[in-house]
């Protein structure tokens, strides 16, 4: 279980483009635009926006197991 569970986290963290997210009003400015590279970055800003608290999450979690283990 931990494996795949620490598997699945590294392919998050190491397929960001998979995770495409968009709200409709950013993807409707995007898409008016010829230029693809603004929603590449739109995309990865996103993406970068919601890992972070989920990795401060996360590591919060485990010193707290870790500590409760001891």
């Amino acid at each position: 279980m931990k494996v795949r569970l620490v598997i699945l986290f590294i392919a998050v963290l190491l397929l960001p483009e998979v995770m495409d997210a968009q709200c409709a009003m950013c993807r409707a400015v995007v898409e008016s635009e010829a230029d693809g590279k603004t929603a590449e970055g739109l995309n990865n800003g996103i993406v970068y926006l919601m890992a972070i608290p989920y990795v401060l999450v996360a590591g919060l979690f485990y010193f707290i197991y870790r500590k409760m283990r001891n």
